[in-house]
């Protein structure tokens, strides 16, 4: 029996040899058109997830419209918004009246003027100032300063989020990449498989079936690959979004994963307090209730403002009952004015009132957050150790999964297992292969996880 195996094999070296001789001049067309492709495909772009990042940060559209939000919020806390400047109108009028009268005179003369014209301009400049509102427009201001800060806030939360979904459809990307190629491995082993039992059919040394059920494998196979096919074209238009369309050409993507072993659950819980977007919103929200608070109290105190003037005013009337026939004014004028709301119905003492039960409420919601975001970060951080734990066994499986395909491999070319052993051992080592890259990504995904939670994932290097 070892003999007869030796020569199938000897034979199937042989044919291989002589086949590609054979194609070696009557295919050189497609030899050659093959090197074209894999110099193209040598030449595709290898986007790293740091180079993503960067695109997603510059074309990303939902980053770029909370930069516009807080360029909205700067533009409010401005001291063109904030209450502190005069304002200054311009006015300008002019006039004319036709009208017929009668007049009597003291005398007991009697005039008329038909069509009389009087003709009226007028122009002035007029300035209002707030001198103190009861202090309302100076914890408006700090309030607008306050949300300003929280929109930039916002926008961080924004760029997190997003480069966490990033980061999510590159691994997804990248695993995918992995199983095509574990995927096309296997259908090359099948190849060979087939290529075998068909020289070892035409010697007598198995059956048809043994045919027919590596055909029905390599055809298994090839399904398994055009799906995976079209998997992994999904997710790189998935990526291609998050990063606002802006890969143009085919392009691969960096599958080597590096952990941040150097993480401390301590120092991370520590910066997740004082750094986690969430609890920092919360913080600045109820600096804002605190201002709102102050400036609804301003509503107690009155108002004293500042006005002033300077016109210029002209008349003129062709009447001959008319004592002057042409007027002209100018002058200043000046005035100082305090208004004193003393009771307004009650509407100061309600948003005073309402004002400290939503400054209440943040302060409870932010107590309510931190109990809430510990318990996600320590889920998170366990999760992170499990999977990675999950990774070193899949390490060693694939090991294993390897070892007893070589082994298994040997005896079935001497003929000493069965295709049905062999193909099991086979889609043993693509499972563990593929249990492997899940395992992998899976724990890279978990350790991006702790990182925005504990508000680190914009400070370290991905």
């Amino acid at each position: 029996m070892k003999s007869i195996n030796s020569r199938v094999n000897r034979i199937l070296d042989v044919s291989r040899v002589k086949l590609l001789k054979g194609q070696m001049g009557s295919r050189y067309g497609m030899l050659l058109g093959l090197i074209i492709c894999c110099n193209i495909s040598l030449a595709q772009q290898v986007v790293k997830p740091s180079e993503a990042v960067t695109l997603a940060l510059k074309h990303n559209y939902g980053i770029q419209i909370a930069n516009n939000n807080v360029e909205i919020a700067e533009n409010n806390q401005d001291i063109l918004n904030s209450g502190y400047l005069p304002i200054l109108t311009g006015l300008a009028g002019a006039s004319i009246d036709r009208q017929n009268s009668e007049g009597q005179l003291a005398n007991g003369d009697t005039r008329i003027a038909e069509g009389a014209e009087t003709r009226r301009y007028n122009a002035s400049i007029n300035l209002d100032y707030v001198l103190f509102d009861g202090l309302g427009r100076y914890y408006d201001y700090k309030r607008l300063k306050q949300e300003y800060n929280l929109s930039e806030l916002q926008a961080r939360e924004t760029i997190e989020n997003t480069t966490v979904q990033l980061l999510s459809v590159y691994y997804n990307v990248a695993q995918l990449s992995e199983n095509l190629k574990s995927l096309m491995e296997t259908i090359e082993i099948s190849k060979d498989r087939l290529l075998r039992s068909e020289f070892q059919f035409e010697y007598g040394q198995n059956t048809k079936l043994n045919v027919l059920n590596a055909r029905v494998d390599i055809n298994n196979d090839s399904i398994s690959i055009i799906s995976a096919k079209q998997n992994l074209i999904n997710a790189k238009r998935d990526l291609n979004v998050v990063t606002g369309n802006t890969i143009k050409n085919t392009f691969e993507v960096d599958t080597t994963v590096a952990f941040l072993i150097h993480l401390n659950k301590s120092d991370l819980l520590l910066n997740m307090l004082n750094n986690n977007v969430t609890i920092v919103q919360n913080e600045k929200n109820i600096a804002i209730n605190e201002f709102t608070l102050k400036a609804s109290k301003s509503g107690y105190l009155p108002t004293v403002g500042l006005t002033g003037s300077y016109g210029w005013n002209e008349s003129s009337n062709n009447s001959p009952l008319a004592f002057l026939l042409q007027n002209t004014t100018t002058g200043f004028s000046a005035g100082v004015n305090l208004t004193w709301n003393l009771f307004d119905g009650g509407g100061t003492i309600t948003r005073v009132k309402n004002a400290k039960i939503v400054l209440e409420n943040q302060k409870l919601q932010k107590e309510q957050l931190k109990i809430d975001i510990e318990r996600n970060f320590n889920n998170s951080w366990d999760d992170y150790q499990n999977k990675l734990r999950i990774f070193e066994v899949q390490e060693d499986n694939i090991v294993t999964a390897k070892n007893n395909f070589e082994r298994t491999k040997e005896k079935f070319n001497l003929g000493q297992v069965t295709s049905i052993e062999f193909r099991q051992a086979q889609l043993n080592l693509l499972n563990a292969e593929l249990s492997r890259s899940q395992a992998k990504y899976d724990a890279k995904i978990a350790e991006i996880l702790v990182l925005q939670i504990s508000g680190e994932i914009l400070n370290v290097e991905l």
